[in-house]
């Protein structure tokens, strides 16, 4: 062990490690000034990531820019405020959109994918076209066919379960702002769902989260989604019976490396 590593402030070395809020020191009585406005920051990020509306016009220009088309569609909740406070509403379309699906032709397809806002617009706006960037060459090696990419306002997971199945989808993968706490407001979440219809179940899904630049890369989250929908189709499941066996082929993110460094180093010490 060097003289360094016997000097450091041990916290100092853990708090590299991790965005969690540990070691921070105190100031008399209180926390210093500077983690309390950082604390301050981070708890306006998660609340502008609830309450700031999605732009669906951007995010679908986003979308179709990669070759895809697009149907924007808005779940029953006419607004946030009543959005956020009636779950259930989001898991249904409105009427008007409801309209629009029922009368829009489809041919069944493998896939159909809906990118919703859910609890962090800021999610979706800057990790969902990203995403389908990295996914795209997965749904074109394996050949699968993709209904319109549906962009849906003030939406919740079970949203997708009518339109999959509405869309003659096998499977519906549905891209969404996940619960932001406080030191990821930007989190996207991915949940599949094998045979969608309304009724499904959280455990008849399988979900992929943390996808942003301090978690899962937009590569790894389509590595993984890409096995998870193979698996699916091959086996005729998906959700609690489906484990992420996938392993790890793409590098672990550089803060996971660090932390495996850090035990490698400790193993010998």
């Amino acid at each position: 062990m060097s003289a360094e590593d016997i000097s450091e402030d041990p916290w100092t070395r853990l708090s590299r490690l991790t965005p969690a809020r540990i070691g921070l020191g105190r100031a008399g009585t209180g926390m210093p000034t500077i983690e309390v406005l950082r604390f301050g920051l981070a708890h306006a990020q998660a609340r502008d990531a609830v309450h700031t509306p999605m732009d669906a016009a951007e995010v679908a220009a986003g979308i179709e820019a990669l070759g895809y088309p697009t149907l924007t569609l808005a779940s029953a909740a006419p607004d946030r405020a009543t959005y956020l406070r009636r779950p259930d509403l989001g898991r249904t379309l409105g009427e008007d959109s409801a309209t629009i699906l029922a009368e829009k032709p489809s041919e069944p397809v493998d896939l159909a994918i809906v990118v919703a806002d859910g609890l962090s617009a800021r999610a979706v706006h800057e990790g969902a076209a990203g995403f389908l960037a990295a996914f795209k060459p997965h749904i074109d090696k394996a050949g699968w066919t993709l209904a319109p990419i549906v962009v849906a306002t003030q939406g919740r997971v079970a949203l997708g379960d009518g339109i999959g199945a509405a869309l003659k989808a096998r499977a519906v993968a549905v891209l969404i702002g996940e619960r932001p706490g406080l030191s990821s407001p930007d989190s996207l979440g991915i949940y599949l769902t094998l045979d969608p219809r309304v009724g499904r179940s959280d455990a008849e899904r399988n979900c992929i989260s943390n996808v942003r630049p301090a978690g899962l890369s937009h590569d790894l989250a389509a590595f993984k989604l890409d096995w998870l929908l193979r698996e699916a189709f091959v086996r005729g499941i998906t959700g609690v019976n489906l484990k992420d066996g996938s392993g790890p082929e793409l590098e672990p993110p550089p803060r996971q490396q660090a932390l495996e460094d850090g035990m490698d180093t400790a193993s010998r010490t």
